[in-house]
């Protein structure tokens, strides 16, 4: 009896006992009712402590269902938090750095007034400022460049350029500023070389005018060193691409004027008085060219017309007269009738024998001179215009020996006067004739 409760107790708290291990612990042999009925106890007291424990474990298990429910839930809203912290600090570091552009930016403005003022010291101040709010800023430093170039602290300035070429070896202002800090240094290959690389570069704005100046700046600097050659291969560069602005082909007339290649510069002079005809300057300088290519009668038309268009022209003035003397005395020119050719001649072979008397009276005038004087005094007698009018060969003889007594006087007999200069022209004019 005691045992039959013990196992429905057992199986109660315990529900894997079945009636068959119950009855199995009064069937065993040699098994006393004492001992059946503690074994019987011991069997519920285990089963007691088994229950126990599963029913512990399942109350801790009910928690941690209802964390994994939760888990969710929190990490959604901890991800929110978070976006929202990181919008906050991208707002305000936004803030921050629209703050530090807009100092920058003031600071930048306040030194490109103070640089086109030339105010350069305070020009770099204000840059250097800027760039405490945006130390990479290309504008910036480049600003700040020129600044200390107007300072002629190029050492400095080249810092910066050469930084800003490595960053963007094609932009045309900074090669153009390298360009000039190596002309200073008179580095021709580096000028020329960073002057091309203006020349074809990329500009900002009107390209083709930047590219134009900047060929233009090359130009004047090849004249200072006098590398007249290459100007002349720059200038035909240059003139090919001009827009048809009459100023512009005035200009690269002067340019080619100081090249000394005058029928260029002719050339382009004519080009701008098309539009221009009346531009005393440009007058001038066509009169300066074409006098210099032996064209005297031209030279004489366009120096006459300059002289009526700025009577102050003082250089052209002087000029035509002495254009107006070779026009004058060149015995050889067209369509001259004989008796003013012979009187040419005549007053040509006076003057010079008053050439040679200066060089008599300069100190040591040479064999040469000796020898042209004693030709001249032999023939002295012979040049009149009633010999010369019976004798035509005498005007060659005659002009030949005075065109060798001008050439040989050169500036060793004193200065020429302006009938020795002209008659010196007309000789260059004749040569190999």
């Amino acid at each position: 009896m005691a045992f039959a409760m013990a196992g429905m107790c057992y199986r109660f708290w315990y529900p894997g006992f079945s009636a068959h291990n119950a009855r199995s612990l009064h069937l065993r042999p040699g098994v006393g009712l004492a001992s059946r009925f503690r074994l019987a106890v011991l069997s519920i007291e285990m089963a007691t402590e088994r229950s126990q424990g599963e029913l512990l474990a399942a109350s801790e298990k009910q928690p941690k269902r209802g964390y994994l429910r939760l888990e969710p839930v929190s990490l959604a809203l901890l991800a929110t938090l978070a976006v929202a912290f990181f919008a906050g600090v991208s707002a305000l570091s936004r803030v921050y750095h629209a703050q530090q552009a807009a100092l920058g930016d003031r600071w930048f403005s306040r030194g490109v007034t103070d640089l086109k003022e030339q105010r350069f010291e305070r020009a770099v101040s204000e840059f250097r400022t800027a760039l405490l709010y945006s130390r990479d800023n290309y504008d910036y430093q480049l600003n700040l460049a020129q600044a200390l170039i107007g300072l002629t602290r190029t050492s400095e300035a080249y810092a910066y350029l050469i930084n800003l070429w490595e960053r963007e070896p094609e932009n045309g202002l900074v090669n153009l500023e390298l360009a000039r800090i190596a002309a200073q240094k008179r580095d021709t290959d580096q000028a020329l070389r960073y002057y091309h690389n203006a020349i074809y570069a990329t500009w900002p704005g009107d390209e083709e005018v930047q590219r134009h100046n900047a060929r233009v700046e090359l130009i004047e600097f090849l004249l200072s060193i006098n590398a007249k050659a290459q100007a002349q291969s720059e200038l035909i560069a240059l003139a090919a691409n001009l827009n048809g602005d009459p100023s512009q082909h005035a200009h690269a007339g002067d340019l080619f004027l100081r090249a000394q290649d005058y029928e260029h510069a002719l050339a382009e002079y004519r080009l701008s008085l098309k539009s221009d005809h009346r531009n005393p300057a440009v007058l001038a300088g066509a009169g300066r060219a074409a006098f210099e290519l032996g064209q005297y009668l031209l030279a004489q038309h366009y120096l006459q017309e300059a002289a009526d268009a700025d009577p102050n022209d003082a250089e052209s003035a002087e000029l035509l007269k002495t254009v107006t003397l070779v026009v004058q005395l060149d015995p050889f020119r067209r369509q001259i009738s004989v008796e003013d050719r012979d009187r040419i001649v005549v007053e040509a072979f006076a003057a010079a024998g008053e050439r040679l008397k200066s060089c008599d009276a300069a100190n040591n005038p040479g064999a040469t001179l000796e020898n042209l004087s004693e030709s001249w005094s032999k023939m002295e007698g012979q040049i009149t215009e009633q010999r010369l009018r019976r004798s035509p060969d005498l005007v060659e003889i005659a002009m030949d020996l005075v065109f060798s007594i001008e050439r040989q006087s050169g500036t060793t007999c004193g200065p020429p006067t302006r009938a020795d200069t002209a008659l010196r022209l007309i000789g260059k004019l004749h040569e190999g004739n």
